[in-house]
C-alpha cells in the first residue's frame, strides 16, 4: 500500500544529482517505446544538440548516448580506445574521480601511468612534459576538467597543448562542467569528452554521453572493447544504421527529460548564459559563508562555479559548541535544502553546489538557514 505522507521538497545543492525543472519532471509523464520513431527522432535530435552545445561540427564530430551514469562512460571510453598490445594511458589525479580512472585501467588490465598531485593543487605541466618525454610509450592522455571531490577546476588548455604538441590522445572526464563552462572541443583538439545527463545540462540520472572525433572512434574502437555492454563503437554503429536506437533498452523517461532539459538551456540563453548564472550562485555562497567564517578549501584561483568544499570547523563558528556535521545537514533539510558530505582525504568537510535549477534568490535563502544554524 502507498504511503500517503507528503514529502517536503527541497533543493539539492549537490554537483548531481540536481535540482531540476517543474517542466524537466513533467517531462516524464509519458512513457515511450524505445523502437517507436517519434522517440528515435528524439535520440538524434538529442545527439545533434550535443554537438551544437560542444561547437563541434557534424563532420568531424559524433555524439554517443550510453546507459547508466557518468563513470559508465568513462569506463566505456577507456576500456574501448585501449588497446592493451598497443597503447598506454596516463591518468591525471588530484582527486576521486582521477583516481576512479586509475581504478577502471587496473580491473580492465590496460597499460596506464599515473601522475598526482594534491587535491587543492592542479597539473604542472613542465612535469607533466617530462613525464611524457620518460615514458614514450604513453599514447593517451585522461583527466578530469571539474573534479567534484573539491570544485576543483582544472586548466584544460596546456594540458591540451600538450596532447597535441606531443601527438597523444586526449581524453576528458567533463562530467561535472560540460553545458556549464565554455569547452572548445576543436580548439582543445580533444578526441573524447564524456559528461552526463544529470549535470549541468539540468537533466535527470540514467545516461552519459560521449562526444568524439569519428575517425579516432573507428580507428580505435573498432572491435577493441573489454565489455559487451560498455562497446562504444558498436553502441556508435547501432545509433547510426538505426536512427536512434540504442543496443539495449534505454532510459526513455530520462531521454525525454533531457531533452526538454536541452530546449531550457537555449531558452536560457546557452552555456554564455548558464555559466554567468552558476558564477553569480557560486560568487554569493563564497560571500556568505566566508561572513559568517566557513573557510573554503579550495584557492579562489582554481574555484569552480560547480561546487565547493568547505572545512569542518572544530566549533559552530562563534561559539565554543562542537561542530557536527550530521546536525548541520538535518538543521538544513529540514528546512528545504540538502547538500553533501566531504570527499577530501585529509581533512573533515562538506560541499556545496551551486548548480542546477538554482538561483541568486535560493542561495540566499540557504545562507539564511546556515546563519540561523549557527546563531541557534
Amino acid at each position: 500500500m502507498l504511503s500517503k505522507e507528503k514529502k517536503v521538497p527541497y533543493l539539492l545543492l549537490t554537483p548531481g544529482p540536481l535540482s531540476t525543472s517543474d517542466t524537466v519532471r513533467s517531462a516524464m509523464w509519458y512513457d515511450s517505446c524505445t523502437w517507436d520513431q517519434d522517440y528515435k527522432s528524439m535520440v538524434t535530435s538529442i545527439r545533434n544538440k550535443l554537438l551544437q552545445v560542444a561547437g563541434c561540427d557534424a563532420a568531424t564530430y559524433t555524439t554517443v548516448l550510453m546507459q547508466g551514469s557518468g563513470t559508465f562512460g568513462v569506463e566505456s571510453v577507456l576500456g574501448s580506445s585501449i588497446d592493451r598490445k598497443k597503447h598506454q594511458v596516463l591518468i591525471l589525479q588530484n582527486g576521486v574521480y582521477g583516481k576512479r580512472m586509475g581504478e577502471m585501467a587496473k580491473i580492465l588490465e590496460l597499460p596506464h601511468l599515473t601522475y598526482e598531485v594534491a587535491e587543492d593543487k592542479s597539473y604542472d605541466v613542465d612535469a607533466l612534459e617530462a613525464l611524457l618525454k620518460q615514458h614514450p610509450s604513453i599514447t593517451h592522455i585522461a583527466m578530469v576538467h571539474c573534479e567534484t571531490t573539491t570544485g576543483l577546476l582544472n586548466d584544460l588548455e596546456p594540458v591540451a597543448k600538450l596532447a597535441k604538441n606531443c601527438n597523444k590522445y586526449f581524453i576528458v572526464d567533463a562530467m561535472s562542467s560540460f553545458g556549464g563552462i565554455p569547452i572548445d572541443m576543436a580548439a582543445l583538439n580533444i578526441d573524447f569528452l564524456v559528461s552526463s545527463a544529470n549535470k549541468c545540462i539540468q537533466g535527470v540520472p540514467g545516461f552519459s554521453f560521449i562526444i568524439c572525433k569519428k575517425d579516432v572512434l573507428q580507428k580505435l574502437c573498432k572491435d577493441n572493447a573489454k565489455s559487451l555492454s560498455l562497446d562504444l563503437y558498436d553502441q556508435w554503429h547501432e545509433m547510426e544504421a538505426n536512427a536512434g536506437k540504442w543496443r539495449y533498452t534505454s532510459p526513455t523517461h530520462a531521454v525525454l527529460a533531457f531533452h526538454q532539459a536541452l530546449l531550457e538551456l537555449d531558452a536560457e540563453g546557452g552555456v554564455a548564459a548558464r555559466t554567468k548564472r552558476y558564477h553569480q550562485n557560486q560568487a554569493l555562497l563564497a560571500e556568505g559563508m566566508k561572513a559568517l567564517q566557513f573557510e573554503s578549501y579550495v584557492s579562489k584561483a582554481l574555484q569552480s562555479p560547480i561546487i565547493t568544499t568547505y572545512l569542518e570547523p572544530a566549533t559552530i563558528p562563534g561559539t565554543d559548541k562542537d561542530f557536527k556535521f550530521a546536525d548541520f545537514y538535518q538543521h538544513l533539510k529540514a528546512r528545504g535544502f540538502v547538500i553533501y558530505p566531504g570527499k577530501v582525504t585529509n581533512r573533515n568537510s562538506f560541499r556545496i553546489g551551486t548548480i542546477g535549477h538554482l538561483f541568486p534568490e535560493d542561495i540566499k535563502r540557504f545562507l539564511q538557514q546556515v546563519e540561523s544554524f549557527v546563531r541557534a
